[in-house]
């Protein structure tokens, strides 16, 4: 990852140091979509909604986190550096946050109201990616693949009423952690110019996991630190702008 690092920065500088022709291929791209974590069947065991799948379950589901019920709106931000005749590099933001209400399954208080918490996430990638374009930079029609890296920086969080399974006592309390992650991005997408626009839609996948607190979420069955797995797809509309 350290290498892939490396290389795309070197790709990069030199895009930003390419010649004035490169440099009228530069565009600002703004994007807006929805971005899908990854299921509860895939998370590994030591994720923190699969571990609270055991005790916790949302409103519309018998058992088990709905972990549908995150998928949320996403927005972003790329500077294009346009290199060759059919290369480009992007540096880019993101940004992404989403609250899902959750109670337990098979509990609830003294007077029979359910024992609720909201859970939050918080994601915000900072990406550095090449694309190729097979058909160039100024054809009517702009197809593109590419990959890349993210650092992408988390907040996770549990608050509401909890149960103490030492005593069934309930409690009021707040659980969180942050910090940021390595990953791999891939993504693809076409645009077009209208007007003075380019105007497109992309999907774009990222896989990363965050270290969460052990003294603040339950740890997995086998032992080990819990973790946030921030691994998910993005289906974004686009809109750039040439400089």
């Amino acid at each position: 990852m350290r290498r892939l690092t490396t290389t795309l920065g070197l790709i990069l500088g030199a895009a930003l140091l390419a010649p004035a022709a490169a440099s009228a291929q530069n565009a600002l791209n703004l994007s807006i979509g929805g971005f899908t974590p990854r299921g509860l069947d895939g998370r590994p065991a030591d994720d923190v909604l699969f571990i609270d799948s055991a005790t916790l379950a949302t409103f519309n589901q018998s058992s088990g986190i709905d972990v549908s019920e995150f998928n949320g709106p996403t927005i972003g931000a790329e500077w294009l550096i346009g290199f060759g005749g059919n290369f480009e590099g992007s540096l880019g933001i993101g940004y992404y946050q989403r609250t899902v209400p959750s109670s337990y399954a098979d509990f609830t208080d003294q007077s029979g109201n359910e024992i609720q918490q909201d859970l939050k996430l918080r994601i915000v990638p900072f990406t550095a990616t090449v694309r190729f374009l097979p058909l160039g930079h100024r054809s009517g029609i702009v197809p593109y693949i590419g990959g890349g890296v993210g650092v992408f920086a988390y907040r996770y969080s549990e608050t509401g009423r909890f149960v103490d399974f030492s005593d069934n006592s309930i409690f009021t309390a707040s659980f969180s952690g942050s910090g940021s992650a390595t990953g791999p991005v891939i993504l693809g997408g076409v645009r077009f110019p209208v007007g003075s626009a380019l105007v497109g839609g992309e999907i774009r996948y990222q896989n990363a996991k965050g270290d969460l607190p052990a003294d603040q979420f339950l740890p997995p069955a086998n032992g080990g630190t819990p973790r946030i797995d921030l691994t998910g797809t993005s289906y974004l509309f686009t809109i750039g702008f040439r400089f």
